[in-house]
């Protein structure tokens, strides 16, 4: 007996058979599903219904997944699954950096995205908790606001973030003095060197003397560590 789960999944891809074999699937495994064969055909459902997570193609007519990926995440923090024929790393770390929380690539076994969609789930499911009881994290002088995700200098100046800099420093403020490994980083870069990379970033734009950093410290051979004090409001 299949388990009926209340979570609502869309589904936008432009090939109709990949599109109802995904539904189905998913539909059969509990998931309520609408389907979207394009960025304007999905911007009319986001309209009108509320949705937990887009499956989400790149190749898609007119706007494409990437352009439709940063799309939502400049407007809300709507769960992202890239699915893609495209398998180069620099499609997949593009992908991770305009927001996506995984990416996909095809051909794939449906079970795959049925396991890649509950861990994204799972992740993102705490974190929205947390959001509705706060709504900003204050550190050295520095606001981050998780509804605009917006970074302000202790000046006021905003500092602009890739999403993939403005999830891992929410997950470094969430968790000041916990040392985070780089797989667990990963729900915001797809590789060790793309985390090493996003933190690298972070560090010129939040510390004093980038080369020698005291609020994002190194422990070797275990990850990352947040040691600035922080408060959230």
């Amino acid at each position: 007996m299949t388990t009926i789960d209340p979570r609502h999944l869309l589904v936008v891809e432009d090939d109709e058979d990949i599109r109802t074999l995904i539904a189905k699937y998913l539909v059969d495994h509990g998931f309520t599903v609408t389907l979207a064969g394009s960025g304007g055909e999905m911007d009319k459902i986001l309209a009108t219904e509320k949705v937990d997570l887009v499956v989400l193609d790149v190749n898609l007519p007119g706007e494409d997944g990437f352009s439709i990926c940063l799309r939502l995440r400049n407007v809300n923090r709507l769960p992202v699954v890239m699915v893609t024929s495209r398998g180069e790393d620099m499609d997949r770390i593009l992908g991770i950096e305009l927001g996506a929380d995984d990416y996909l690539v095809k051909p794939f076994i449906p079970r795959e995205l049925l396991a890649r969609i509950g861990a994204v789930l799972r992740r993102s499911a705490p974190e929205q908790e947390a959001e509705k009881a706060t709504e900003k994290y204050c550190f050295e002088g520095f606001v981050l606001e998780l509804l605009t995700r917006r970074l302000s200098r202790p000046s006021g100046a905003r500092v602009i973030l890739t999403s993939a800099e403005f999830e891992t420093l929410l997950t470094l403020c969430q968790r000041p003095g916990r040392v985070f490994s780089r797989d667990q980083l990963k729900s915001a870069a797809t590789t060790d060197r793309s985390v090493d990379i996003t933190v690298s970033r972070l560090r010129q734009k939040i510390e004093k003397d980038p080369r020698d950093p005291v609020l994002i410290q190194t422990v070797r051979s275990a990850g990352y560590v947040f040691s600035a004090k922080v408060t959230s409001q």
